[in-house]
């Protein structure tokens, strides 16, 4: 598993995207709804490491500074060729750039010997919601021709997190 730094929503907009969950679960789509654990919440992913050692805690605290940051959450896309990853696009406005920027400097002398997964790299990340995994083809159009994808929503990112995805451990940064 994997080591990541996330964004998280204000209330309302982590509403939206649990209500996108359920429009997509209610058309047939297995999607992020469908797992019950508190620690699954949506959220922006800044920096990804195969490992990021626990002083990237307090390396990430003075990055709240530049919270509450305005997101807006836009059209549906799909990553991979086959069962699909379906997510929403965050739009990528300067101050959301220079933010995972900043993240990713933060977190560079905390992560292992590897370094950052290529995807989180500045200029090479996509930043997005994730809405279902393993999607297959003959879903996808029950997927995207769902109303509820037809509209971009105004949202409001308010915290940070850590997650350890190989102990399955969420460190809050702040919110």
């Amino acid at each position: 598993m994997v080591h990541s730094v996330e964004l998280l929503f204000d209330t309302e907009t982590d509403a939206e995207v649990r209500h996108l969950w359920a429009e997509l679960t209610g058309a047939g789509v297995r999607s992020l709804a469908s797992s019950t654990s508190p620690r699954n919440r949506p959220h922006v992913t800044l920096s990804v490491a195969e490992h990021m050692d626990d002083a990237v805690n307090d390396a990430l605290r003075p990055l709240l500074r530049r919270l509450p940051l305005a997101a807006t959450i836009g059209a549906p896309m799909l990553f991979g060729r086959g069962p699909f990853t379906l997510v929403c696009l965050v739009i990528p406005s300067a101050d959301l750039l220079a933010l995972q920027a900043e993240v990713h400097q933060v977190c560079l002398p905390h992560m292992s010997s590897t370094g950052p997964l290529p995807h989180a790299e500045p200029d090479h990340w996509t930043p997005h919601v994730t809405l279902a995994r393993r999607v297959a083809k003959d879903k996808l159009a029950d997927a995207l021709s769902l109303r509820a994808m037809s509209r971009d929503r105004q949202g409001t990112v308010v915290g940070l997190r850590h997650w350890d995805g190989s102990n399955r451990v969420e460190y809050p940064i702040g919110r």
